[in-house]
């Protein structure tokens, strides 16, 4: 029996490939929902980052709104994705195509005070079309657990 040696992995695993990204913009999406945007500065195995000129941006619609943060440690197990934040100058040239399309789904940056207006005006808004399906389902003798009632595990609380 002859025994042949495992092929070369061209990658690193687990965490250990992100450090070729170490001193490069990032996106980070975290599990509630925030987005944060700044230069990686750390990571460890656990997938923790540290990231320096943080911002975190709020989007309403197709306008947006950055508050600034400053030096931000994110715990790995809250992070839903993580990508790199590549300039216009590192792209191939863009096509007549991709700047209509680009333009149609381009975002309007607005002042920290109207972005968080508009935040809370959507949410209230969320919370009470909540409230009409819930009272929907309820006169038909559906009862459905409410999220502002539910830890993380989806165990009910009665408050």
């Amino acid at each position: 029996m002859r025994f042949t040696s495992r092929p070369k992995m061209n990658y690193m695993p687990g965490t250990a490939s992100l450090i070729e990204d170490i001193d490069k913009k990032h996106l980070v999406l975290l599990r509630d929902g925030r987005t944060l945007i700044g230069f990686l500065r750390s990571i460890d195995q656990f997938a923790n980052l540290v990231l320096q000129q943080t911002v975190e941006r709020i989007h309403v619609g197709k306008r947006y709104g950055d508050i600034p943060r400053g030096i931000f440690i994110v715990r790995g197990e809250n992070v839903v994705l993580l990508g790199e934040i590549v300039s216009r100058q590192q792209t191939h040239t863009l096509t007549l195509q991709d700047l209509e399309k680009e333009s149609d789904t381009s975002l309007q940056q607005v002042c920290i005070e109207d972005i968080l207006e508009e935040q809370r005006l959507q949410q209230q808004s969320r919370q009470e079309a909540e409230k009409t399906k819930h009272l929907a389902l309820k006169e038909r003798g559906l009862v459905m657990p409410r999220s502002d009632i539910m830890d993380e595990y989806g165990v009910q609380h009665q408050y």
